[in-house]
């Protein structure tokens, strides 16, 4: 970046924060701060996602910062009745860059892990807000669904069997959690999720088979 360029973007931030805070002053706009530092944090996101796709085999780890700084400014521009989103602004999108680092090269597997830790974490963390829901079980079941995926999930050096042990173990203690802390709407809930994984398990089954 040569020097005009920079102070271009250097100007055109404090023009820009300047009426921000012109407008909060004169009652039309409130939260300016917040606003700055959410754009602020875009044109980052921005930045990193452009040298991402510029070249997702060397600049892999891009995506990872990209989505973060996505997430944050998403959430700082936020107004404060949905604040209690930020959890899941900064966790999912964190998430959505680990599963594309495995999706666009399986063999980074290891990324299977951590996205989906992070996606259980995120759907976690709303639903603690918007509904009665146990979410200590899910935890687990988010869990032990991750650690399936790892065992089925095609990557080069061949599937992960042993995932599916402490997949399963998990995937227990959530329904068993699940179960004891149940209320009317969770004695419809928990059956009905221990009957879509076993379903995920016999299509897996059929389909490596076939």
């Amino acid at each position: 970046m040569n020097r005009v360029n920079a102070n271009v973007l250097v100007g055109g931030g404090l023009i820009f924060l300047g009426v921000l805070f012109l407008l909060e002053k004169i009652g039309i706009l409130r939260g300016a701060v917040s606003l700055f530092w959410g754009a602020v944090l875009l044109v980052g996101a921005i930045l990193f996602i452009r040298i991402y796709t510029a070249n997702m085999t060397v600049h892999w780890w891009a995506i990872i910062p990209g989505m973060v700084l996505l997430g944050i400014g998403c959430g700082a521009l936020l107004p404060e009745s949905l604040r209690f989103w930020d959890s899941a602004l900064f966790l999912g999108p964190l998430a959505l860059a680990f599963w594309i680092i495995y999706l666009t090269d399986h063999s980074r597997w290891w990324a299977i892990i951590p996205g989906g830790v992070l996606a259980t974490l995120a759907a976690v963390s709303v639903l603690d807000r918007v509904s009665g829901l146990a979410t200590g079980g899910l935890f687990f079941v988010g869990l032990g669904l991750t650690f399936l995926l790892l065992a089925f999930l095609p990557n080069p050096s061949g599937r992960h069997q042993w995932a599916l042990i402490p997949g399963g173990v998990l995937l227990g203690l959530g329904a068993f959690l699940g179960l004891a802390a149940q209320t009317s709407l969770m004695s419809y809930f928990w059956p009905g999720l221990l009957i879509l994984i076993g379903c995920v398990l016999v299509f897996f089954y059929f389909f490596k088979r076939g």
